[in-house]
C-alpha cells in the first residue's frame, strides 16, 4: 500500500514491509498500531536568526506546530511522520474498501 505498509487480505492487518510486524486491523487507523513520537518542529527546522535577540526566527514555533513521527513497533522504521498543531487528533490518511480489494484479487488471481 505504501513503501513501508502492506495489507495482509485474509487475515485483514497492517504490517510494516521492512520485519513483516503486525500493526493494526487493515480496516483501522495503521497509525493506532505504530509507536509515535511528538517532535520539536524547531529539530528539524532549526532557528536562522539568534533567538535571544529575534521574535521571529524563521523555525516553526512549537506552540503552533508539532511533528509527529510513526514508528514500526518491530523493527523501528518510520513509517510517516506529519505536521499537525498541538491538540489536533491524527489524521486517518488511508481507508481502504478492504471487501472491494479482496473481490478484486480473487478475480484476479483466477486469470
Amino acid at each position: 500500500m505504501t513503501e513501508y505498509l502492506e495489507i495482509e487480505l485474509d487475515t485483514e492487518r497492517w504490517h510494516c514491509r521492512v520485519c513483516g510486524h503486525d500493526i493494526a486491523a487493515a480496516r483501522d487507523n495503521y497509525k493506532t498500531g505504530l509507536l509515535v513520537y511528538d517532535r520539536d518542529p524547531r529539530e528539524i527546522h532549526h532557528p536562522i536568526l539568534d533567538e535571544e535577540r529575534y521574535a521571529y526566527t524563521y523555525a516553526p514555533d512549537p506552540a503552533w506546530c508539532r511533528i509527529i513521527e510513526f514508528y514500526c513497533p518491530g523493527c523501528g522504521t518510520l513509517v510517516e511522520n506529519e505536521y499537525l498543531p498541538p491538540g489536533m487528533p491524527l489524521t486517518h490518511d488511508i481507508e481502504l474498501d478492504i471487501d472491494k480489494l479482496k473481490q478484486r484479487h480473487a478475480e484476479t488471481e483466477g486469470k
